[in-house]
């Protein structure tokens, strides 16, 4: 393809204004809604992964729309009456259906470059743990808007109607949303008895993933792989739909799609937890003695080394030999719905629970303390509840002496209030009877077997 045919293509195609569209839909989406991916660690501007994973959220709508615009494109020839006359020329049909597709894939793909590398320059700016891992996510996403527009192509010159676009348009929409809404999902319940749905093999014909949940989870290979299988065999239907010039050619035209789906559903992975996988290298521990985080978050351990070691030591004057002796981030990804796992010898923390974030310099000190005594037992993914913040509050006071307000507490005021009248009635306590009494609430709050709170005021711990 040289310049002047390009030149040409540009001015005579819709690919420069599917290019814009695609370009300022997704920055508007992104900049305008006050969505989970501007907080906390899973944010698109913080890491990389979370970046390539929201960026391919994106697709949900874009690749419907890629799909609507080249279905335009497709009905060029005919809307310009001008079919005919291409076909007695002696240029070849694949000749003029490569110029076409290649100018489309270029500007498409140039497109998502582009929204990636917004979202990458913020993601420098933010983080010192840099890797390659993210790579195949999005290289896997601009290959999905290609085939998503060559696959249109083909359809709107096989079906040259002025309904093919939008209706291809809406009928990839409803596929995507569907993917992840009923047919992509498959409902089960957690030991616990909740009820939670999952993705299934099928969902990963969608282009677009699931919401970011967790910064160390990242797709895993042979997702990239069933889905670019998938992918190159819907853009060669799209192209042998764009030169195909009798209904059995466009019949036989179908065949790469059906054939690239059936070889993907057997190599995409059938079992949610190999779809979605832990980053083994992110989930790395980097360590300032007791204290250690993920590699992913190696720059926050400066300002977390001095408040873990200090908890440590009060935990210890408190607890004596059964005080925990490391502060570890929880590197550990449950499915939603799964009752946590939490460690006597370890406190384990996440990054993005309500007391951590908000906890800076001696708040954060007391924010460990709480996370070593009573962790949560709430299911993943669910609001932890009111018994364990009022349990929290009377555990940290009682380490240090005396009752302290946690920061990042929902309704800090009614907590208090309740904290306080538990927290007399401990302090009038025989110190033996206060020791056994919280031994008993850490044990229920560490096996999530009983109710901290309950065993706090002396009643069973399950």
């Amino acid at each position: 393809m040289n310049v002047r045919v390009l030149r040409i293509e540009l001015r005579r195609s819709v690919a420069p204004w599917a290019g814009a569209v695609v370009l300022a839909s997704a920055l508007a989406f992104l900049y305008l809604v006050n969505a989970a991916y501007w907080r906390g660690t899973t944010a698109w501007t913080v890491q990389w992964t979370s970046m390539a994973l929201t960026t391919r959220g994106m697709l949900f709508y874009l690749w419907p729309l890629a799909l609507g615009l080249g279905a335009l494109q497709g009905l060029r020839d005919q809307r310009s009456k001008m079919s005919e006359l291409l076909t007695t020329t002696s240029r070849p049909a694949w000749h003029r259906a490569a110029t076409l597709a290649g100018i489309t894939a270029i500007t498409l793909a140039s497109a998502f470059a582009l929204l990636v590398l917004v979202g990458a320059v913020q993601v420098l700016a933010n983080t010192e743990y840099t890797h390659l891992g993210w790579l195949p996510i999005s290289l896997v996403g601009a290959l999905s808007l290609v085939a998503g527009a060559v696959l249109g192509m083909g359809a709107g010159r096989a079906l040259p109607s002025v309904l093919t676009p939008p209706a291809l348009a809406m009928g990839a929409f409803v596929f995507t949303t569907l993917m992840h809404m009923s047919l992509g999902r498959t409902e089960t319940t957690t030991a616990t008895g909740i009820p939670v749905t999952e993705p299934n093999r099928v969902s990963l014909l969608s282009p677009a993933v699931d919401e970011v949940r967790d910064v160390l989870v990242t797709l895993s290979a042979s997702v990239h792989v069933g889905q670019t299988i998938w992918l190159l065999g819907m853009a060669a239907t799209g192209f042998a739909l764009l030169v195909a010039a009798t209904p059995r050619a466009r019949l036989l035209a179908l065949m790469p799609v059906l054939a690239g789906a059936a070889l993907a559903l057997l190599v995409l992975p059938s079992d949610p937890r190999r779809m979605y996988v832990v980053d083994e290298a992110a989930a790395e521990l980097v360590c300032d003695g007791p204290v250690c985080v993920a590699k992913t978050h190696q720059a926050r351990l400066a300002d977390l080394a001095g408040p873990g070691k200090e908890a440590l030591r009060l935990l210890h004057g408190a607890l004596g030999g059964q005080a925990p002796v490391s502060v570890r981030e929880n590197t550990a990804v449950l499915p939603e719905g799964a009752t946590p796992q939490w460690s006597r010898k370890t406190v384990l923390f996440d990054f993005d629970d309500d007391i951590i974030a908000a906890g800076k310099g001696e708040e954060l000190t007391w924010a460990l303390i709480a996370k070593g005594m009573v962790p949560g037992c709430a299911p993943v993914g669910w609001s932890r509840s009111g018994g364990d913040d009022i349990a929290q509050a009377v555990a940290v006071g009682w380490v240090l002496g005396d009752l302290r307000s946690l920061p990042g507490t929902w309704s800090a005021s009614e907590v208090d209030a309740e904290a306080r009248t538990v927290w007399k009635e401990l302090k009038a306590l025989p110190r033996a009877e206060q020791l056994s009494r919280i031994n008993a609430m850490r044990a229920a709050a560490l096996s999530c077997k009983g109710d901290a709170l309950d065993a706090l005021n002396g009643g069973a711990s399950g």
